[in-house]
This record gives C-alpha cells, sequence and structure tokens, in this order.
C-alpha cells in the first residue's frame, strides 16, 4: 500500500512544483508591467493634483505681491494719509496695518514655497522694524508728516528697494512652477 501511494505522491509533486514555478515565473515576467502601470497612475494622479492645485498656487503667489505691495511704506503713507495724526497714532496705524495684512495672507503659506513665505515674513519684519526705529528718533512731538518723511527718507538712502527686491524674489519662485 505504502509502495502504490509514494508514486502518486510523487506525481502531485511534481504538478505543485510545476505550477509553483509557472506562478514565479509569471510573476516575475508580469511585475515590471504592474510597477509600471502603478507609476503611470502614480503619475497621473499628481498631474491631476497639480491642476487643481495651480490655480490656487498663483492665487497665493498673488496675494504675497499684493500684501509686499501693500506693507509697503510709500504706499501706506499716502493711503493712510498722515497729516492729521501725531507720530505716535502714525506709527500705530502702520504698525496694525502691517500685522492686519500680514495676519490676512498668513494661509498663504499653504500653497507658496517656503522660500516665498520666508521673503513675504522677512519684508513684514523689515517693515516693522523700520517703522519702529525711524520713530524712536523723531521727537516726541513730531506729527504723523515728520514720521512720513523720515520713514521715506530712510528708504531712499538704502541702495536697493527692499519691497521691489522681494517681489522679484516671488516673481522668481513662481517661474519655477512652469
Amino acid at each position: 500500500m505504502y509502495y502504490t501511494l509514494f508514486p502518486v505522491l510523487v506525481e502531485v509533486f511534481k504538478y505543485a512544483l510545476a505550477g509553483i514555478l509557472v506562478l514565479f515565473a509569471a510573476l516575475y515576467l508580469f511585475k515590471p508591467y504592474l510597477n509600471n502601470q502603478e507609476k503611470f497612475k502614480l503619475i497621473e494622479l499628481k498631474r491631476t493634483q497639480a491642476a487643481q492645485t495651480l490655480p490656487m498656487r498663483l492665487q497665493a503667489y498673488e496675494r504675497l505681491i499684493l500684501l509686499i505691495d501693500r506693507i509697503n511704506p510709500v504706499n501706506m503713507l499716502i493711503r493712510l494719509n498722515a497729516n492729521g495724526y501725531s507720530a505716535a497714532e502714525l506709527h500705530s496705524l502702520i504698525i496694525n496695518e502691517v500685522r492686519n495684512e500680514y495676519q490676512h495672507n498668513v494661509t498663504q503659506q499653504l500653497y507658496v514655497s517656503p522660500e516665498a513665505w520666508g521673503v513675504a515674513k522677512r519684508i513684514k519684519v523689515d517693515t516693522t522694524n523700520l517703522v519702529n526705529n525711524v520713530v524712536r528718533v523723531l521727537p516726541a512731538d513730531a506729527t504723523g508728516l515728520d514720521l512720513g518723511r523720515a520713514i521715506l527718507t530712510h528708504l531712499s538712502q538704502a541702495e536697493i528697494d527692499p519691497y521691489d527686491a522681494a517681489a522679484q524674489l516671488i516673481r522668481a519662485d513662481v517661474t519655477e512652477l512652469f
């Protein structure tokens, strides 16, 4: 009885081994195809996501350019009309305006590069420091017009306009999207 079962087991083993070998050969042959299909689907997914997020990213870069323009003291002093304020009042208005503009655009950092957001943060800090430093050297009875003149004088003495430079850096960052 044992002798009759052994040839059957050998035959089953041969067929099982042949099946396993065929399965491994099929997997070996189809694995590159399956990997390529997976890569293709991943590329398609990224392309679809990029098509959806590109308009939001461009809008975020536009908002950063607008932020830089709005906190530029040249534009802000015109908008705030410094004539009727004391230097302390105008100082407070400028600092609040810079802070509000920045807070209004803080979510844009989700869509722009860390470098572009760093430029926006830096220009905000630099603007605040500029206004704080200029107001410290003015006399206590200075007017808003005096503060505005002092800020503009300080900006005109800079070799490079920091607001134009910041906008240029952000524009350069946008060109990397294309």
